[in-house]
């Protein structure tokens, strides 16, 4: 299965149609978070991708309203939401688990999670799945650009004791390209580009 997977284009029209433009080449889509900037426009981005023609998961990011990128995906065929839940696309497990984890700012749009209840949530992704965050594990692609890791560790500690085949994830954007890993489990911090991944 070949995998073209993104985050954070945070209502980037042109990079959202090449995305779609080189959708083409993919089996499945997967948008690790942040279609919207500060809550609003999720819809500039998410129109254009739900124009593909193969799966698309996605996971909402902080910036997202969740229950807004639910809806556009509830009216689009080939978009499929997971936060706390999982979907198996051409015999391959799929979980998502969205927002900030945990929350590092008091703004009203910023959508995130604490640690306990992200434990709780990811305790249902099964193993060897392809594992979808927005925020990425502590110690992996999380680095800001003070030097400080900002991931989460209950988004490790899942990576540890579950074994996903990939993790991808999105969220810190100094961290955009960078990857590492935790125990087997690659982890990739993907941006507004286009990554491809073969499972």
């Amino acid at each position: 299965m070949r995998i073209l997977a993104f985050s954070d284009l945070h209502r980037d029209r042109d990079a959202a149609n090449v995305i779609l433009s080189a959708s083409v080449q993919a089996d499945i889509v997967v948008g690790a978070g942040d279609f919207a900037t500060k809550g609003t426009g999720a819809k500039d981005t998410l129109d254009i991708l739900a124009q593909c023609r193969v799966p698309l998961v996605v996971v909402h990011g902080n910036h997202d309203a969740p229950s807004e990128i639910e809806h556009i995906c509830g009216q689009a065929q080939n978009l499929h939401y997971l936060h706390g839940a999982g979907m198996t696309l051409r015999g391959i497990s799929f979980f998502g688990l969205g927002g900030e984890i945990p929350s590092r700012n008091s703004f009203s749009w910023n959508a995130s999670e604490t640690e306990v209840n992200a434990a709780k949530m990811l305790a249902a992704c099964p193993p060897n799945a392809v594992l979808i965050t927005h925020t990425p594990p502590f110690g992996a692609a999380d680095l800001q650009n003070n030097g400080i890791h900002e991931g989460s560790v209950s988004i490790r500690d899942a990576a540890e004791n579950l074994a996903p085949q990939l993790l991808l994830c999105g969220h810190i954007h100094h961290a955009w390209g960078s990857h590492g890993k935790v125990a087997s489990t690659p982890v990739h911090n993907l941006g507004p580009t286009i990554n491809w991944f073969d499972v």
